[in-house]
């Protein structure tokens, strides 16, 4: 049995799961999976795993006999825990507190595009719905933060790839996967990302057949 466990859902399409998920992978670490379902059996609320994760969300790291959640949280314990192999988050003051920005910005300014373009979205059925207002607005918000935190030619957020890069990558690709207008420059960025081996691993993770959630 693995000293890791990373709690996630069985769709394996949340993008706090896939930000931990990537995490552990990029550093090398074998880990044990384990799965709820949220939507039906919400096995989730069992008081045993709400009473140690705290939180009682996923994911949910457990480290021996430390649990964590909260996918910031957890990418960086990782980082600092299991320091050798790639870096999750850079070095360079200046540069891990520009990419902890974005990973802010990617959790509290875009739940607009959440909300039309759900991750149901990019690994089930499309939708052909139109953008609403907002999303939109928040879309157009996305794409001038994007180009504006990319170097002209860079091909990552920093001087080296970072957690952020796989979790901006993530939104993108909700756009990107229901027919959305992204810039060129953003759109070979976003794909660049998702050829990413850890990233690829998570992509093609089993999924049930169908999605039956909410």
């Amino acid at each position: 049995m693995s000293d890791l466990i990373l709690y996630g859902e069985k769709y394996w399409f949340s993008p706090f799961v896939f930000s931990a998920y990537v995490a552990l992978v990029e550093k090398g670490l074998t880990f044990e999976e384990r799965t709820f379902d949220l939507f039906t059996a919400k096995d989730h609320l069992d008081p045993a795993f709400q009473r140690a994760s705290i939180t009682g969300t996923v994911p949910t790291l457990v480290h021996g006999g430390f649990w964590l959640g909260e996918s910031t949280a957890i990418v960086e314990y990782i980082d600092e825990s299991f320091p050798k192999g790639q870096r999750l988050l850079p070095a360079d003051p200046k540069e891990r507190a520009r990419v902890r920005q974005v990973m802010g910005f990617l959790r509290t300014r875009v739940e607009a595009i959440r909300d039309d373009r759900p991750t149901s979205t990019m690994f089930y059925a499309r939708t052909t719905k139109p953008l609403s207002p907002p999303a939109r607005q928040a879309a157009e918000r996305l794409l001038r933060v994007t180009e504006g935190f990319l170097e002209p030619g860079g091909s990552s957020l920093a001087s080296t790839w970072s957690s952020a890069d796989a979790e901006l990558a993530f939104i993108l690709h909700r756009l990107l996967a229901n027919g959305d207008p992204v810039p060129a420059r953003i759109e070979a960025y976003a794909k660049a990302q998702w050829e990413r081996p850890s990233v690829r691993r998570f992509v093609t993770h089993a999924r049930p057949a169908e999605y039956s959630g909410s």
